[in-house]
């Protein structure tokens, strides 16, 4: 099945914001009614030439066509329309939360459509599903010859099916055995954009696959248990709201700048709040599918040189998309700029050099712990806990 542009856009940036759940394997997402866009905070306003709209295209009318032509004038690769309802599947997701039946799927070079992961406690779970089961249907249709993002689309439900305790049939074959027919109940999940892992010498690893609502907070708990170093590891963390990663970033900062982006009428700076930790050595792990606001973290924790950087270079997303909700609802999200790392770096286009990359073939795993021991760490009996960051009042997606 070809994709429209309207599709593909909103692949793109759905993958962006997403990043494992939607690219490396779709998760089961939200949908529900629409919400509130985040405030306007963004970058250097675009005014498409000849268009007559104003810089905010807000309250404006704009048919899909339309919007679709206006992004495809102005060559806004990240820029993609969605309806009311797509858009408040799109922003309850960045929420932490989503609504579906607990699984992840990827499709391998072969066109096959396999289970990646599933959600513990969740429906997929509960049926007996697992990582590396091949999913044969979603309702009616085949799921190898629909687009992974189809796929993910019926597995959360559409209209009447997007609510709790709605049902999904699926046909799923665990290696040559037999094809089982399973009805599940869709349920309210979180996300887990967060892991956690202790490994030996007291090195903590703490996995980041994408900057939703609460991401921060979720790695400042982590950070209380005893540990002698960190690993962040942010490989295929293609970003979300820019105010998590920021806030992130300044968990291992005392003060300073985080980094900045261009604004409507000037230039907004990101500032960690004084009290981080400055002590635990600390590793960032990233590789070709880290962008976005993960590129941000990362080159943020490399200007101040808090962190050694180690993997491969980043992917290379330096810029910043702002929503504007359209007179019939319909939401035109438009590319208004891009953001600075502290040293003034944009990764736009070129992405960002790690330290210590890894060579062809060599575990970036290992390479990391052997920085990180060369870095010196030490195990603790305690760790204590980081101020909390004050948080911005409004949020910026990537």
């Amino acid at each position: 099945m070809l994709q429209t542009p309207r599709r593909a856009r909103q692949a793109a940036a759905l993958s962006l914001v997403f990043g494992a759940v939607l690219l490396a394997g779709a998760a089961t997402g939200a949908w529900g009614g629409p919400g509130d866009l985040p405030p306007h905070p963004s970058v250097d306003a675009v005014r498409p030439a000849g268009t007559g709209l104003p810089a905010d295209p807000a309250g404006t009318a704009l048919s899909e066509q339309q919007a679709e032509h206006l992004l495809g004038a102005t060559g806004d690769r990240w820029g993609a329309y969605y309806s009311a309802q797509e858009y408040a599947e799109f922003s309850q997701g960045l929420d932490g939360r989503y609504l579906g039946v607990g699984l992840s799927v990827g499709r391998g070079e072969d066109g096959v459509t396999e289970v990646s992961r599933v959600a513990p406690g969740g429906p997929a779970a509960a049926a007996g599903i697992a990582a590396g089961d091949r999913l044969l249907r979603v309702g009616p249709d085949q799921a190898d010859h629909l687009p992974v993002t189809e796929v993910v689309a019926r597995l959360r439900g559409r209209g009447d099916e997007s609510r709790a305790g709605s049902e999904v049939t699926l046909e799923v074959r665990r290696g040559e055995g037999q094809v089982r027919e399973l009805q599940l109940h869709r349920a309210l999940l979180d996300s887990q954009q967060v892991a956690v892992e202790h490994l030996d010498q007291g090195v903590l690893r703490i996995t980041v696959r994408a900057f939703t609502s609460g991401v921060a907070d979720l790695v400042r708990t982590a950070l209380r248990a005893p540990h002698g170093g960190v690993v962040l590891d942010l490989r295929g963390n293609s970003g979300g709201l820019v105010d998590e990663a920021a806030d992130t970033a300044g968990i291992f900062l005392d003060g300073g700048p985080v980094g900045s982006y261009q604004e409507r009428g000037g230039t907004r700076e990101l500032t960690a709040p004084p009290g981080g930790d400055q002590r635990t050595p600390l590793v960032v792990l990233v590789d070709g599918g880290t962008m976005s606001a993960a590129e941000l973290l990362a080159g943020a924790l490399q200007d101040r040189s808090r962190a050694v950087v180690v993997g491969a270079r980043t992917f290379g997303k330096g810029t910043v998309q702002q929503p504007s909700r359209l007179a019939d609802g319909a939401v035109l999200e438009m590319t208004v700029g891009r953001y600075f790392t502290p040293a003034g770096r944009s990764p736009d286009g070129t992405g960002l050099a790690p330290d210590v990359p890894a060579t062809t073939g060599e575990d970036a795993d290992a390479l990391a712990l052997r920085v990180l021991a060369g870095l010196g760490t030490r195990a603790r009996t305690s760790a204590p806990a980081p101020k909390t960051a004050a948080r911005p009042g409004s949020e910026v997606r990537e």
